[in-house]
């Protein structure tokens, strides 16, 4: 049996990895995370493009048979190089904005991300096509993905630098909160406390796990690739530590993320 291929910057492709498992369970992964490099989201599009083909090559070097790009970042900057490069299926994350646009509501959504993804192309024209884009703030997080990549996911361990990001809209109405990189589904926690101090409405998360799994499923079909029975296996590399990242990356595996 061939396995998936799964990567992203660091930790956060886990949370979609989880929901890959959940929704196709007689599939096998491969995961790689590129701890040694993270965060992606600070780096130029140059140097995010150069690592994401090198994560893709290394899967591909693994036997692959299609790749998931669990990286909001990686996708908003390389995704077309990947796929025109790679000769197997290729699926990405999207920020889900749309399930958020489409909530009934007139307060604002904000849209939390690295600061690389808010400022791409590929993003800032997925936003343009939504309902009424105006309601959609971008709010660029720098130091999110630094923490979590360190293993801090407590509740209260974020409000700092959540106070830095979200505190301009205190008081406001939120309908929702769109965790725009995988990495922020760890501490949906963190981000719900927060919220629930700080903002008016509902200010419900939205993250593009599932509707990524369900394109791979989709994907696969299409392919003729799709396992039927069986379970499948999951397997982790990193660019950095496997002693240090390995037992992060079960425990992760292992956790609830609501």
């Amino acid at each position: 049996m061939k396995a998936i291929g799964v990567f992203d910057s660091g930790l956060g492709g886990i949370s979609f990895l989880k929901e890959a498992v959940r929704l196709l369970p007689e599939e096998s992964y491969i995961y790689f995370g590129d701890n040694k490099n993270a965060p992606y989201g600070d780096k130029s599009e140059a140097e995010i493009n150069a690592l994401s083909l090198d994560c893709a090559y290394k899967l591909m070097d693994m036997g692959v048979k299609a790749i998931v790009v669990a990286c909001n970042t990686a996708t908003g900057t390389a995704i077309s190089d990947i796929r025109e490069h790679l000769s197997i299926p290729v699926v990405s994350v999207e920020p889900a904005i749309k399930p958020a646009c489409e909530r009934p509501g007139d307060g604002k959504i904000l849209m939390l991300a690295t600061s690389a993804t808010t400022k791409l192309s590929r993003y800032q024209a997925l936003k343009q096509r939504m309902i009424d884009s105006s309601r959609v703030i971008d709010v660029p997080c720098s130091g999110l993905v630094d923490r979590i990549e360190n293993g801090i996911f407590a509740d209260d361990a974020f409000d700092d630098l959540l106070d830095g990001f979200l505190g301009a809209y205190s008081g406001e109405k939120i309908d929702a909160i769109v965790l725009g990189c995988t990495h922020y589904v760890f501490i949906k926690s963190a981000i719900t406390r927060y919220a629930k101090a700080h903002f008016e409405g509902e200010a419900k998360l939205y993250d593009g796990n599932e509707g990524t799994a369900r394109q791979l499923d989709r994907v696969l079909r299409e392919h003729g690739m799709r396992e039927s029975t069986g379970v499948g296996s999951v397997c982790f590399n990193t660019s950095g530590s496997m002693e240090k990242y390995e037992p992060i990356f079960r425990m992760l595996m292992s956790c609830e993320l609501e």
